[in-house]
């Protein structure tokens, strides 16, 4: 899987040993410039050394922030990679997220939604990749918070493929008019890493801010099959 904290550490090295390697390019031609000044005053009527005195002062002060941006990059980087580390724990756990996107997995999946008003009607509408209603369904409505696994299974009855799905939820008041309500998911985490400078979990391919878990547990493993009774 691609490795965003290496990106992020390379692409922020790279922009501070560029910033250096330009200052020191206008360094270099700055002194150039004044030794040539230098060179050529006239001796009754030497150059000012004020203002070359300045420029030198903001060149060191300039180089002093590009050291500094450059040590919060490798501090940056340091806090990212032993955060990933810290992740590793949830590796194979299931975990309650704010979403809508999720990974039907072994032709199950498990969403929940919450009403917090009572609704004329409620629909719920489950989509593939692409954002084509695969399936749906009546919702509750009643106020309250309701889980659904749905078994991967499109209006037609026919078991669709294991991938990434999306669900919306639609209640409606006694007017038509849109209520509100909130949505998580339950994936099975499968990596986790730095993405877009966040620390995240990864479904598959659903990226997940770890801002975004809501809760952890064990995934449900399927009971061994029990051995045949000993012949008599």
């Amino acid at each position: 899987m691609f490795d965003a904290s290496t990106a992020i550490t390379t692409t922020s090295g790279t922009q501070s040993e560029q910033s250096q390697a330009k200052m020191q390019d206008d360094l270099n031609q700055f002194l150039n410039l004044l030794v040539t000044q230098l060179k050529n005053q006239d001796p009754l009527e030497p150059m000012d050394a004020t203002e070359f005195t300045n420029q030198l002062v903001q060149f060191a002060s300039i180089e002093q922030q590009i050291t500094q941006n450059a040590n919060l990059e490798k501090l940056l980087s340091a806090y990212h990679s032993t955060q990933v580390s810290n992740l590793t724990g949830y590796l194979g756990k299931t975990v309650e997220s704010n979403g809508s996107l999720f990974q039907l997995e072994d032709g199950s999946a498990k969403i929940s939604y919450t009403l917090y008003d009572k609704n004329e009607a409620n629909t719920i509408i489950i989509t593939d990749e692409e954002g084509e209603p695969v399936y749906s369904f009546e919702g509750e409505r009643t106020k309250g918070r309701f889980e659904y696994t749905w078994d991967g299974k499109d209006k037609d009855g026919n078991q669709l493929p294991d991938g990434i799905y999306n669900f919306v939820v639609a209640p409606i008041d006694e007017e038509g008019l849109p209520l509100e309500y909130s949505q998580t998911v339950y994936n099975r985490v499968t990596s986790a890493g730095a993405h877009e400078g966040q620390i995240t979990l990864f479904m598959g391919e659903i990226p997940v801010p770890l801002e975004n878990i809501v809760t952890v547990t064990e995934t449900p493993t399927e009971d061994p099959p029990a051995d045949d009774p000993p012949a008599e």
